[in-house]
């Protein structure tokens, strides 16, 4: 895992991939508990049964389940030990080019997008490619915005 501990070290990384993370299986205890949490209880994530009848064969997690593990995997990577906060800002641009069936693996590889001055700090972008083991598009690519305070 790489670890940065100055501004200075995460300007250095723009533009380089820092690694990938390990394989998840994405279990539906796991989506039944991210279906209780948002209150999105669609069929297509949550009823076995119904699901086995539908287009994917089977259940399928939340694209925002896949989005919210992005945090987690990503820290599996690299981790950020600056001095002061460190806040999450939003996400430039999401897609779920393929869904996540239950009982599949992902993990993902990060990449540093940028950093650029801002007057508060340090605007960093992160970029996620959340793969699916075994299939040729990935689950979800994201960029977060992180603000690093001094």
């Amino acid at each position: 895992m790489r670890v940065f501990t100055t501004f200075d070290e995460i300007a250095a990384a723009a533009g380089q991939e820092l690694g990938t993370s390990e394989w998840v299986e994405i279990t539906q205890e796991r989506v039944d508990q991210f279906a209780d949490a948002t209150g999105d209880h669609q069929w297509i994530h949550v009823d076995v049964e119904r699901a086995a009848a539908g287009p994917f064969g089977g259940t399928i997690a939340h694209g925002y389940l896949t989005l919210s593990l992005v945090p987690w995997l990503g820290g599996q990577v690299f981790g950020l030990e600056t001095p002061g906060a460190k806040l999450n800002y939003g996400v430039n641009k999401v897609r779920f080019p393929s869904p996540v069936r239950v009982g599949s693996r992902v993990r993902a590889t990060v990449t540093v997008n940028g950093v650029v001055d801002i007057p508060a700090g340090k605007q960093l972008t992160i970029g996620y490619v959340v793969e699916i083991e075994g299939e040729d598009k990935p689950a979800c690519v994201a960029e977060t915005v992180v603000l690093l305070l001094p």
